[in-house]
């Protein structure tokens, strides 16, 4: 007998007998059909991957420049010793084998690769040559994704996977991790199709600063994320289920969220808040809401169109120049009072300005 057939059959009979007892509205198709597109191929993007397989998702695509060291395989479900042998294997092509293991049925491909990324020079002509093909590559691929995960671990690599899915008006969200604590979020429809009153925001629309390099500077110890182990499975989690439900909402990623958890848009799965913290310190999870930023730095309407009609120039100014965006989007105005505008609270949950 064809043991590939059989566990294509297994599989399917997993999802279908979820449909048959409990959730007669789910669409194996859809999912089966879905394309994922996971920046980051670290703890998150192990444990996103494998919840969405346990979904049926079949269609996976890896971008991580990263190789797998001997500490990873103890934290990132897809790697083992032998992985982290020989200098490490590269992350995004074995992430993606692993996945092909686990079920061949998978289509899988790891794309080894730098996201291009604010504050990171670019220092001679070679490097810009091997960005100019890697923008292309992941412009290709998040035009043709149905979703985006944005799993890195740090902020300013989250910038370009942010734009890219404003563009092409993508689903996307955003996982991060603190020592105890998580934030996952879903970004809004593009500035291209709502305006900010109306859109959800991004990861980035609490921000009045640009992204930078936060990574050069880094001392040894503070080069890789601590958190406890767990923390990075229940993100991952929440993160996989979100989108699912969120795939079978008519509205995908343009469903609205309300600041009242018993407003919010909701599936046969159960409510689609927009932004949720949890802590492992208290075992709590909170839900969150927040419309878009109009001068934000990465899915407003002036980085969006900059970058649909200047593209490869617009990405080598923001890397070049650290004061690139704020100038473009008119924080650097805001920031100084030029605008007429005055920022009125700035926390960690939002920024609030009157405008005159």
């Amino acid at each position: 007998m064809d043991e590939k057939a059989l566990a294509t059959d297994a599989v399917d009979l997993n999802i279908k007998l979820m449909k048959w007892q409990a959730a007669p509205e789910v669409d194996t198709e859809l999912l089966k059909g879905a394309t994922i597109v996971l920046f980051g191929a670290g703890t998150l993007g192990c444990q996103v991957s494998r919840v969405l397989l346990g979904w049926g998702v079949r269609k996976f695509h890896f971008i991580d420049y990263g190789r797998v060291a001997h500490s990873n395989p103890v934290r990132q479900s897809l790697y083992n010793f032998e992985d982290s042998t020989a200098g490490g294997q590269p992350k995004a092509k074995v992430a993606a084998e692993a996945l092909k293991r686990i079920f061949p049925g998978v289509e899988a491909e790891g794309h080894v690769l730098s996201i291009p990324t604010p504050g990171h020079v670019v220092v001679d002509e070679k490097s810009a040559e091997t960005i100019a093909n890697d923008l292309l590559l992941l412009d290709q691929l998040v035009s043709k994704a149905d979703a985006v995960f944005l799993l890195t671990d740090n902020r300013e690599s989250r910038w370009l996977p942010t734009v890219l899915a404003a563009r092409h008006d993508k689903l996307a969200l955003t996982v991060a991790l603190g020592f105890d604590s998580y934030l996952v979020m879903r970004h809004g429809v593009s500035s291209l199709k709502q305006s900010h009153e109306e859109r959800l925001g991004c990861y980035f629309c609490n921000d009045v600063v640009a992204p930078m390099n936060t990574v050069s500077e880094r001392t040894l110890d503070r080069q890789c994320t601590v958190v406890r182990p767990g923390i990075s499975f229940l993100a991952s989690a929440v993160a996989a289920e979100l989108f699912v439900s969120l795939l079978h909402h008519p509205l995908r990623h343009a469903a609205p969220a309300h600041e009242e958890d018993e407003l919010n848009e909701s599936t046969f799965l159960g409510v689609l808040p927009q932004h949720l913290r949890g802590s492992l310190y208290d075992f709590s999870s909170s839900s969150f809401f927040g419309r878009a930023f109009e001068n934000c730095v990465a899915c407003s309407r002036f980085v969006i169109e900059r970058y649909a009609t200047d593209g490869l120039d617009f990405l080598f100014q923001v890397l070049n120049n650290p004061d690139y965006l704020q100038t473009l989007t008119g924080i650097k105005d805001i920031l100084s009072g030029d605008a007429g505008d005055e920022i009125i609270a700035l926390d960690n949950y939002c920024l609030l300005y009157t405008s005159d």
